[in-house]
């Protein structure tokens, strides 16, 4: 049970944003420190992807464990209104695989990264790093470049 009112409960929900949240501002930080340049929340590409690199053609969505049903604790479904949380997480998810097939099939590849893997930023920057083809340049972490053949 609700321990709020139907009004409060939905102010409340009304409170929370979509664009620039900590974890998306966490996460540009990260590719910023790597040497990428972005545009942030692109409209005419499907979705509006959180980060878009444009020179690599690979758009980053910054996903809230909650809202998009990752299995993990900060995923867990409430226990009141379960019915109205598991259809609107099943929307979610299903939203999100058809947006990476659009984006796919114009040929931009996705990264999806989840709030709760921003906590340890030395492994954000690394798993950043490898899916965006990053290599450290002579052993120096400052010193980066993309790895392309």
């Amino acid at each position: 049970m609700d321990k709020l009112t139907r009004e409060h409960r939905s102010w409340l929900m009304s409170r929370i944003g979509s664009k620039n949240t900590l974890p998306e501002i966490a996460v540009r930080s990260v590719l910023h420190r790597l040497g990428f340049r972005f545009r942030l929340h692109v409209k005419n590409l499907p979705g509006t992807p959180d980060i878009v690199l444009p020179r690599l053609k690979t758009v980053v969505f910054v996903h809230g464990c909650f809202w998009h049903g990752h299995n993990c604790r900060k995923g867990r479904i409430p226990k009141s209104n379960v019915e109205f949380w598991l259809d609107k997480v099943a929307r979610n998810k299903n939203n999100n695989r058809t947006l990476r097939g659009k984006l796919r099939k114009m040929g931009w590849r996705t990264v999806v990264i989840w709030q709760c893997q921003i906590k340890e930023i030395s492994k954000l920057e690394a798993r950043l790093a490898q899916d965006l083809g990053v290599v450290p340049v002579s052993g120096s972490r400052d010193s980066l470049r993309t790895g392309t053949a």
